[in-house]
């Protein structure tokens, strides 16, 4: 069966979504959060709840990418504090997804963006008095870790949007570079496959949406691989004013869809 006319899609708009999955790679490599605009591409294009469940296979497999390139680099200490306030966001995002409809869907992901370029740009601003990653184990660290889990399990679970929301966290946080990549790395791996179950339950993981994954993969790896020759030559400023930019279009154009 033609993939491209079981979803109705023109040839612009597989290369649209060709380039988002290329930009998945990418982001898992070098910018965690970027694929804020692949999540923009995706729901412009496929049905807002479709195109959360074609978009995971992608962030799955971009994400067993990062942790192979940055597998030594990961701080389990804030993955373990993590883990059950991102579990209870990911309940509450299951469901509101039972309860909405497509276009509630819609709108949602298109506030969310919006709300992840606020946060970026909140971030930014305080990315300059960062704290330490053992912080964690404080109280405060404990009470931080909680509140930015359950948002980023929610917006993972509606929109696969989770990624601005955890780098606003390991940045504050005072992760490096590499750190900041491998502790991301293992923690979308682990969230993104626990999702699987759920997404495929609510029906948005089928047959047909792993039909088109086959036919997108292929694109994440190129990605990934510019995304870690990059890491270390890209200019972050520039880029995420890009990426800033991009999600603000991206998110106007959802709601106003």
């Amino acid at each position: 069966m033609n993939t491209m006319t079981l979803w109705h899609i023109s040839g612009w708009e597989f290369a649209a979504l060709a380039f988002a999955a290329l930009l998945v790679g990418f982001s898992k490599t070098a910018v965690s959060g970027a694929n804020t605009v692949s999540l923009a591409v995706f729901a412009a294009i496929l049905p807002a709840r479709a195109s959360t469940g074609v978009l995971l296979p992608l962030l799955i497999a971009g994400d067993v990418l990062a942790v192979a390139t940055y597998r030594r680099h990961a701080h389990w200490p804030t993955l373990w504090r993590l883990f059950p306030a991102v579990a209870a966001g990911v309940v509450i995002g299951t469901v509101f997804l039972v309860w909405a409809d497509d276009a509630v869907v819609r709108t949602s992901i298109g506030a969310i963006l919006l709300l992840m370029a606020g946060v970026t740009l909140w971030r930014r601003r305080r990315a300059e008095r960062p704290d330490d990653p053992d912080a964690v184990t404080t109280r405060a660290g404990r009470a931080k870790a909680g509140s930015y889990g359950v948002l980023g399990g929610f917006t993972t679970m509606v929109a696969n949007a989770g990624g601005p929301v955890m780098s606003m966290y390991l940045l504050s946080a005072g992760f490096r570079k590499l750190g900041f990549l491998g502790t991301s790395a293992f923690f979308f791996l682990i969230v993104n496959v626990s999702k699987v179950p759920f997404s495929a339950g609510l029906g948005l993981i089928d047959g047909n949406s792993l039909l088109l994954d086959a036919a997108l993969v292929v694109f994440v790896v190129p990605g990934a691989v510019l995304g870690k020759w990059a890491v270390t030559r890209i200019n972050q400023r520039l880029f995420e004013q890009l990426v800033i930019a991009a999600t603000v279009v991206g998110g106007l154009q959802l709601l106003l869809r």
